[in-house]
């Protein structure tokens, strides 16, 4: 992608000169159906291949900016489908947008407040494109508009997620091989405890002594389940367990979080910033799972880091399967936070046939690197993007 003279970055130029440059001249969508290396299973849906909706947004300086909104399986782990975004993009929030500023983020996000409720992930896609195209107009690394990065490098995780425990096992030794990922997150729920755990239980048996591996229930287990189940967890070695109840069960979490010897963690159950305040305050798990598909953009995923930090709850770097583009918005904004205590899970390039990028994410010694160009730092594909945009 050829960048234009006139989109040179903007340097020594007052302020009233970038918010002419960097005004929002179009916004395109896109639906992509990404094919997926294996089935990735959870509690109440099963995919083989990854729904996002690609957004560019093009600036007067003739900037390009890109972001990416992620779903699994449609309207199954929130309320939004690939449909509904792109329907509420092209209808609601970017005509909210057109016309004005993208380097004013904060006011950006603020209109698209206002122009619909929650619509989180449609909101995260945009406000992405936004942070890469000021970055870019500037020269700068995302990051820096965030205050800066603090790290350059994030432990990562591997989430196994076939329902077979042979494959899940011959999975993480390869990446273990690779270099890759040496942390695990499995995925429970979808099958009857007794069956999950034994999948969880040859995967303990056959990767190195102390691996770390996390178990991940998205909601598939009732408290009387978790109460039965824990001692065995515990005898396995788990270290974290995800959302093992209802996303609405706040008082539950809190109540298994107070008898577990293994820190539970907060995912479905926190969107909002009211919802982190709720959840933290009852103690509904002490560890907070962030994502820009719940929290709606980098600034509102920082608020919310704010808040768990505030209340001692450690943090933890979620994902929705993003591609390198989402997956590079998700680490600049980690990237600026004064601790992420749990790494990040942020796998989506590896486990996508084909990423959408000319130059993905950079996975070594077990960690994932921070992208050092301008904006987010990788360059869509846009023939990749062509290729497995839905076509009707």
């Amino acid at each position: 992608m050829n960048t234009p003279l006139s989109a040179q970055p903007l340097t020594g130029h007052p302020q009233g000169d970038l918010m002419e440059a960097t005004r929002i001249r179009a916004v395109t969508s896109w639906i992509i159906e990404a094919p997926t290396r294996r089935k990735h299973k959870l509690s109440n849906t099963s995919i083989s291949y990854q729904g996002y909706v690609f957004v560019r947004v093009t600036l007067d300086n003739g900037v390009e900016g890109f972001g990416e909104a992620s779903t699994l399986g449609g309207p199954r782990w929130a309320e939004e489908s690939v449909e509904a975004i792109k329907a509420n993009i092209d209808t609601y929030l970017a005509p909210a947008l057109i016309g004005k500023p993208a380097c004013l983020l904060e006011a950006a996000a603020g209109d698209m407040a206002k122009a619909c409720k929650r619509n989180y992930a449609a909101k995260s896609a945009l406000d992405t494109a936004l942070l890469d195209a000021t970055g870019k107009s500037l020269g700068v690394p995302a990051h820096v508009l965030l205050g800066g990065a603090r790290r350059t490098s994030f432990s990562a995780i591997w989430a196994l997620a076939s329902g077979d425990a042979a494959q899940e096992v011959e999975e993480a030794q390869g990446m273990i091989e690779k270099g890759w990922f040496n942390r695990f997150k499995i995925k429970l729920g979808f099958a009857d405890p007794q069956t999950d755990l034994d999948r969880l239980a040859a995967l303990q048996k056959a990767l190195p002594t102390g691996t770390d591996i996390i178990a991940d229930v998205n909601q598939g287990w009732s408290e009387a389940d978790f109460i039965r189940y824990l001692p065995r967890l515990a005898d396995l070695g788990v270290s974290l367990v995800e959302q093992p109840l209802p996303a609405g069960q706040m008082a539950a979490m809190a109540r298994i979080s107070a008898r577990s010897p293994i820190p539970i963690m907060m995912d479905e159950g926190v969107f909002t910033l009211e919802e982190a305040l709720d959840g933290c305050a009852r103690a509904a798990g002490s560890v907070l799972s962030l994502k820009l598909c719940k929290h709606g953009g980098v600034h509102q995923l920082k608020q919310v880091a704010g808040i768990a930090q505030a209340a001692g709850v450690q943090l933890y770097g979620g994902c929705l399967l993003e591609s390198s583009v989402g997956a590079a918005a998700h680490l600049h904004a980690f990237a600026t936070l004064p601790a992420l205590e749990w790494g990040t899970e942020h796998f989506g390039p590896k486990i996508l046939i084909e990423d959408l990028c000319r130059n993905a994410l950079k996975y070594e010694n077990f960690e994932v690197h921070l992208p050092d160009g301008p904006g987010l730092g990788v360059t869509p594909d846009l023939d990749l993007i062509e290729k497995y945009a839905r076509k009707d």
